[in-house]
């Protein structure tokens, strides 16, 4: 990932020293477990940690003997035994490289979801402040982008707020599932490995033993991630959206907030555009493009081939990356988000009234006119409204039809915002709990 969208604890993951470092450990456990069971020296096992464990691995020293031997797990321990010397011959002993590899690459994904989980809390924690904040700011809720019937901008963000604690839940989940170790040998049969070797590393690294690995892990478990990453991905995508279009100049009832000395445009001085959330809505359409080739990881041929390792190096760290940037950078728009209620109000009351339609469809039907006559007599009036002749109530009172079910009282009763909010105690209480 570019470094304009990269934050430095999950760029760390993925560095090559870091790698490097995972790979070591995964062979130091390894001739831990081996030591103990007399299959090499416990000596060496020592020298192998007390060398390896304070050296800064030789990144370009790797690479320069990758170009070489074309294999960059064989480059890694050539340069290994140079630190090592003589004991490093008892290192990965009935290993095989996608025992490192994939153990390794598991490591950096629980790693990058621990963060990404932290982010997604300091996501809901803002959400949870704001929509507190406006739990009874009016606003209208609109359907197909229209109009529709009052809501409140507390609302708005409680939905949100809801979203995100799914994606929580779902984050652990896929943490949990790609959370396994193989350190199994050729073709996952463990003919030249004992499976207790394997039960020491997966336990000293934080995993759970693969079941069954055919020398690599099985690929529908990363697929899982990364396709959770990008439905993690859409839900930003929804948010951001919706702040752009409250942010519309016709609409503006909140906006990002706009730092002074900022600019809007290169031509218009006086532009003040919603640029993170359309940057957020680009980030959110390249994470889910990695879901796509992690699934087609799945089918490998045979016990295994290597064509998801080149897909792998680039989405692994890609897609984290971007969704961990994504995630800051909404948690910094939702804290700073600048909200208009009295915008809010105006758009409320833009076509007089007419949003309270479904209650006077309502009230005719309980005085005991059709429904289908009701919507007929409802609708020809709210159309009047909507072109401007008058408010819907004034339209409404002077109808015989309506005048002969209703008194100006019930109609003026059918005005009433506080009817649209009496549940959002209700739902607060279902998506924060008691502190709802």
């Amino acid at each position: 990932m570019v470094p304009r969208y990269t934050r430095a604890a999950m760029a760390e993951i993925w560095s090559p020293q870091t790698r490097f470092r995972i790979w070591f450990e995964i062979e130091a456990h390894a001739a831990d477990a081996m030591a103990e069971r007399g299959l090499i020296p416990k000596s060496a096992a020592k020298t192998i940690w007390a060398k390896g464990k304070k050296a800064t691995f030789d990144v370009a020293r790797i690479e320069e003997i990758e170009r070489e031997v074309k294999h960059d797990v064989i480059a890694f321990l050539t340069h290994l035994a140079e630190i090592v010397g003589p004991d490093a011959r008892f290192v990965h002993q009935g290993l095989t490289s996608s025992d490192v590899l994939d153990t390794c690459f598991n490591v950096q994904l629980v790693r990058a979801a621990d963060l990404l989980v932290a982010d997604v809390d300091q996501l809901l924690a803002a959400l949870k402040r704001r929509a507190f904040e406006h739990k009874l700011t009016p606003t209208i809720g609109r359907s197909h982008g229209i109009h529709a019937e009052p809501t409140t901008f507390g609302l708005k963000l409680a939905y949100a707020y809801a979203e995100f604690a799914r994606a929580r839940d779902r984050l652990a989940a896929a943490r949990k599932e790609v959370g396994t170790c193989a350190i199994s040998g050729a073709v996952g049969t463990f003919a030249q490995i004992d499976p207790r070797i394997e039960a020491h590393v997966a336990k000293a690294m934080g995993l759970t033993v693969e079941p069954v690995s055919t020398q690599v892990i099985p690929r529908d478990r990363h697929a899982t991630y990364f396709a959770t990453l990008a439905v993690v991905a859409s839900s930003i995508e929804r948010l951001a959206t919706e702040i752009r279009h409250l942010q519309r100049t016709e609409v503006l009832e909140a906006e990002e907030f706009f730092s002074e000395g900022q600019k809007g445009s290169s031509a218009m001085p006086h532009k003040r555009n919603p640029v993170l959330s359309e940057n957020l809505t680009g980030l959110a359409r390249l994470v889910r493009g990695y879901a796509i080739p992690a699934m087609e990881n799945v089918a490998l041929w045979h016990e295994r081939d290597i064509s998801h390792s080149s897909v792998e190096r680039v989405i692994g760290p890609d897609a984290t990356i971007a969704l961990d940037f994504a995630l800051a950078r909404m948690t910094n728009v939702i804290d700073r988000l600048v909200v208009y209620p009295g915008n809010m109000r105006r758009n409320l009351d833009r076509l007089g009234g007419v949003i309270d339609s479904q209650r006077l469809l309502l009230a005719l039907t309980q005085k005991g006119m059709a429904r289908e006559e009701a919507y007929r007599v409802v609708q020809r009036n709210a159309m009047k409204a909507w072109q401007g002749e008058t408010d819907f109530a004034t339209l409404l009172k002077a109808d015989p039809a309506v005048r002969d079910k209703l008194s100006d009282k019930e109609i003026a009763a059918s005005f009433d915002l506080k009817y649209h909010l009496k549940h959002v105690d209700t739902i607060f209480r279902r998506v924060f709990g008691k502190s709802g």
